[in-house]
């Protein structure tokens, strides 16, 4: 799983268009294996982000769940809890 590419379903408030277009961007770049494609691949690159961003969009849109939404900052939170722990050492962005 590339680790960049963050959950985006049962938050509030929902993911933007943005945030689904910057996972469909990372997701494209981890399977072709370009961060930036030549001018050969360019138009087929970006027409798959774009595909991918599509298909990205309409599974949040007809996913259902009986869950509350998940708090962002209350996520953030945990996930830098998790990586102190992991890394043994505060998140800098916090110093």
């Amino acid at each position: 799983m590339c680790r960049n590419i963050k959950t985006l379903y049962n938050f509030e408030p929902p993911a933007t268009e943005d945030e689904i277009q910057a996972a469909a961007l990372q997701f494209v770049r981890k399977i072709s294996g370009f961060q930036q494609p030549s001018k050969s691949n360019e138009e087929a690159f970006n027409q798959a982000v774009r595909e991918v961003t599509q298909a990205a969009a309409k599974l949040l849109e007809s996913l259902v769940t009986n869950s509350e939404p998940r708090n962002r900052e209350v996520e953030i939170e945990r996930a830098r809890a998790r990586s102190a722990k992991r890394f043994g050492t505060a998140n800098k962005a916090n110093s």
